[in-house]
């Protein structure tokens, strides 16, 4: 109803306008002149202003047919830049789908076409490089990188960095060394920077490179602290035993890399469990028991661990029977700990108290099966006589070894 009053309304009003307009024509008519040169015209007002309004009609409509007809030739012509923009984006979907897949010659293809027709083109220019590297062409990989840097300067720490990821990529650690370390002088705090590097360091093993790098680390927060904390450890684990293996073979000099390496440690991380046991491990590797069987015992003394109570039955210090009392005395709080149960049954085994060790090694198994005691123990059966008890211990330590292994496929026939 009130849509119904709306047109009557508007009915009424056109119709008002017409008759006003209509009167004025008839008693006003007007009339315009028009004189240039030799050009001359004349007529009515009303006629003229009928003639302008037909004119910009006329434009107006001619305008139309003219856009018309481009965006229509646009969509036919193959050549036009709304088909370029087109294939341009379509080439781009295509190419991130392919690098995702795995399709490495369609997404070279389709990303360089995406990157020459994009303003923007340098996750195009990245992602063809990063195909070109998957199928073997290196030197386009290298080609379509200078491209985007000539295309996109300031994306140039973007471009360093994808470098040195393909040049590791392909085994040339050397190299992306030489591409970070580079990039790093001119962003020495930059997080994915930092990042990279100690990846490189750690693909080649250069432990006192990653050494010198945990303080920058730490400093600009590079990575989590949980994550830092224990990078840390394996970090310092890792130089221990590198400067263990420097120590090899060198005579009266051969704890002296260790012991550097010990002391550019803080004191918190000597109190450290895990490089505590890195230390001494390369103590006795060396042939350093004593100074081995100190350090654990300290550890220990500060601190209960069951690795280092573990490894305290394998060193021989300079007194066994008060290692061997030493030991004994952690059991007033661990007495069903199953590995200090099996450090001490060794402990008297180098004390030859034979029946103290297998009770010790009995009690370690009745809380934990574990195959180095049954090793233990069943040598020490078959030394005392009873080799079909020992054969047993022997044949369920493999078996608890077993478990501990992959599964691999048995052959489906018996081997001759």
């Amino acid at each position: 109803m009130k849509r119904l009053l709306k047109v009557l309304l508007i009915l009424a009003v056109i119709g008002t306008a017409a008759t006003l307009i209509g009167l004025a024509v008839a008693q006003h008519k007007g009339y315009v002149l028009v004189a240039y040169k030799g050009f001359r015209y004349e007529s009515t007002l009303w006629a003229t202003l009928a003639l302008l309004a037909f004119l910009w009609l006329l434009f107006v409509v001619l305008r139309y047919l003219l856009r018309l007809v481009a965006v229509s030739g646009g969509v036919v012509n193959p050549w036009s830049r709304r088909n370029a923009r087109r294939r341009a984006r379509l080439a781009s979907e295509q190419g991130l789908l392919d690098l995702a897949e795995g399709r490495w010659a369609r997404a070279l293809r389709h990303l360089k076409r995406a990157a020459e027709g994009d303003p923007q083109p340098l996750i195009y220019y990245l992602g063809a490089a990063r195909a070109a590297q998957k199928i073997g062409q290196t030197e386009e990989a290298e080609q379509l990188l200078e491209r985007a840097l000539e295309r996109q300067p300031q994306a140039e720490l973007a471009i360093a960095l994808a470098h040195a990821e393909l040049q590791l990529d392909r085994g040339d650690s050397a190299a992306a060394l030489e591409t970070l370390k580079a990039v790093h002088e001119r962003h020495p705090r930059h997080h994915q920077v930092l990042r990279q590097l100690l990846h490189v360091h750690e693909v080649r093993g250069d432990w006192a490179a990653l050494v010198g790098l945990l303080p920058t680390l730490r400093k600009e927060k590079a990575l989590p602290e949980g994550r830092l904390a224990e990078l840390e450890l394996r970090v310092w684990s890792a130089r221990l035993h590198q400067a263990g293996e420097e120590g090899l073979n060198e005579g009266e000099t051969a704890l002296q890399p260790l012991t550097r390496a010990w002391q550019q440690l803080s004191s918190a991380q000597r109190n450290e469990p895990r490089l505590v046991l890195a230390f001494a491990e390369q103590l006795h590797r060396l042939g350093a028991e004593e100074e081995a069987e100190e350090s654990v015992r300290g550890a220990i003394k500060r601190g209960y661990d069951e690795a280092l109570v573990r490894f305290y039955g394998l060193l021989r210090g300079r007194d066994p029977a008060r290692q061997l009392q030493t030991a004994e005395g952690w059991l007033k709080e661990h007495a069903s700990d199953a590995a200090l149960l099996l450090t001490l049954g060794r402990l008297c085994l180098r004390n030859r108290l034979w029946g103290k060790a297998r009770e010790y090694f009995e009690s370690s198994l009745s809380f934990r099966r574990d195959p180095e005691t049954c090793a233990e123990l069943a040598r020490l059966l078959a030394q005392m006589g009873e080799v079909e008890r020992s054969n047993q211990l022997f044949q369920e330590g493999l078996g608890l070894l077993d478990q501990r292994l992959p599964a691999l496929p048995l052959p489906a026939e018996k081997i001759a």
